[in-house]
Order: C-alpha cells, then structure tokens, then sequence
C-alpha cells in the first residue's frame, strides 16, 4: 500500500510540476522576497502559538506516520487469539515473555504488563480506556499544530502580495520598481497555498487517519486483553474480534498444536504430556 502511494505521489507531482513548466519558465515561480515573507512570517507566528517541544513532537510524529509500517487489524488479532490459547494452555503468567517481546506496539505491552501484573478486570480497563483517552487529546493537539500552520501560510501569502503591491505602487512611473514588484505580489499568494495545501493540510489528514486507525486497534487490543483475563473460550474470542475486520478479511482458521509450539517454540512434548497438551487444545476449541 505504502509503495502504491508514493507511486501515485510521485506521479502526481510530475502532473503538477509541469502545469508550471508547460507555459513559461519554472525560474519563473522562484521569488525569494516572497519566499522569504511567507515562510517567516509562517515560522513567526507559529513559535507565537506554540511551545517549541510541542511543534518538535508534531515533526516527529508527523515523519513517523510515513516512516513507520502499522500492524493490520488482522495481525493483531491473530496475536491476540495466539496469547489466549497460551494463556490457557499454560496459564497467564506463561505471557511475560510474550510482554518482552511484543516491543513495536506499546500499548499492547502496557495491556500484557498490567494482565500479567494481576490487576482486576476493571482495573484494566481503566487503565487502558485512560491510556486511549489521552492519546487522541495528544494526537488532537499535534493535528491542531498542523492545521494552524496550514491557516498561517495563505494568510503571509496575501502580506506577501499586499507588500508587492505597495511596492508597486510607489513605483508608479519607474517600470524598474514595477517589474520587481509584481513578481513579489503574486508568487507569495502563490507560496502559501502551496504550502498549505501540499503539504500541511495533507499531513494533518493523514495523522488524523493515522490516529483513528491506532485508535482501532487499541480498542481491539483492550477488547482481547479483557477477554484473555476472563478466560474466554479463544473460538468465541476470534469471533467477537472478527467483527472488526471486513467481511473478506475474515477467516475460519483454527490454531492446530504443531503451528501453536512454532509460534511460542514450544519444546516437543512425552507423549504423557503430549496426550495433555492435545487435549487442552481440544478443550479449548
């Protein structure tokens, strides 16, 4: 998906590009005065509106959400109906290591942590309703930062162009002054939709995409890590999570012991234990 999009930014950028080129000079488009306006007068007002930790954590964040591959609905519920048949093969304690190793998505490490912790249902879904609800007010704040920025571009756009034009003015009669002038007037309105509308109105929209969709599977996890405490038969767990998938994405597949003891390498069984293990699965299915 990810390589689709930067195709498809790619070769939109092209078509866009040469709008500018087809009919003049691209050198044309290039005025450093209104540059220069637009993106300090930009810059300006949004050290005004903002503390610095916070436009700096809204730049990561915002190169994070292009940089960094999110895990699927379905794999997450795949790792979820995988922890609850360990947990009931071998008991919740059995999942610690499965809190060391589950690093790329914290919250998911939180929510094992406080299951393993042996916090009471209630208090863990608190805990995570908590951790939910002051991430999407954080993210709400890094989308506001991004969305002010965009309303600030157009805005030295038209200063840009309104110092042109008193420039031009004062120059009625001299065709030099006129001729630097009106380069200025009209690449700054130029610049800040530019900015606003390529770039930073974009990247909002994709952190709120982003978010919602971060959203979505803490809800998931939260909804597992519930039922994996409640001891839910993992058959009915699969269930009820697969209602968050899409019709196509759902599948019938079921956790047969061998794919079990490769996902949690599991060490072979005596056929005592054997028989006991196969009839735990049995049980759980």
């Amino acid at each position: 998906m990810i390589i689709k999009n930067i195709l498809g930014l790619l070769f939109c950028t092209a078509l866009f590009c040469m709008g500018f080129v087809l009919n003049g000079n691209f050198s044309l488009y290039f005025n450093l005065s209104g540059l220069l306006i637009v993106l300090g007068g930009t810059l300006a007002a949004t050290l005004l509106s903002f503390r610095w930790e916070q436009i700096s954590i809204a730049a990561r964040v915002t190169m994070s959400s292009y940089n960094r591959q999110q895990k699927t609905e379905k794999e997450i519920i795949q790792t979820l109906i995988d922890l609850s048949v360990k947990s009931r093969a071998e008991g919740i304690l059995s999942l610690q290591k499965e809190e060391e190793d589950e690093t790329s998505i914290l919250f998911l490490r939180r929510a094992l942590g406080c299951l393993v912790d042996g916090y009471r249902v209630d208090q863990i879904q608190e805990i995570l309703s908590t951790e939910m609800y002051f991430f999407r007010l954080r993210r709400d704040d890094l989308e506001r930062v991004l969305k002010s920025i965009a309303d600030y571009f157009p805005t030295f756009g038209i200063i840009g162009s309104v110092v042109g034009l008193i420039t031009m003015l004062s120059g009625i009669g001299d065709t030099a002054v006129i001729l630097k002038a009106v380069p200025i007037a009209l690449t700054s309105t130029l610049y800040g939709l530019i900015f606003s509308n390529f770039f930073f109105l974009p990247f909002a929209a994709n952190l709120r995409e982003r978010t919602n969709h971060e959203l979505l599977l803490q809800k998931i996890i939260s909804e597992g890590i519930i039922a994996i405490d409640s001891e839910i038969n993992p058959i009915v767990l699969k269930t009820k999570l697969d209602s968050y998938l899409t019709p196509s994405e759902r599948t019938g597949d079921r956790h047969p012991p061998a794919s079990i003891r490769e996902r949690f390498n599991l060490e072979e069984e005596s056929p005592t234990e054997s028989g006991r293990l196969e009839f735990n699965l049995e049980n759980i299915r």
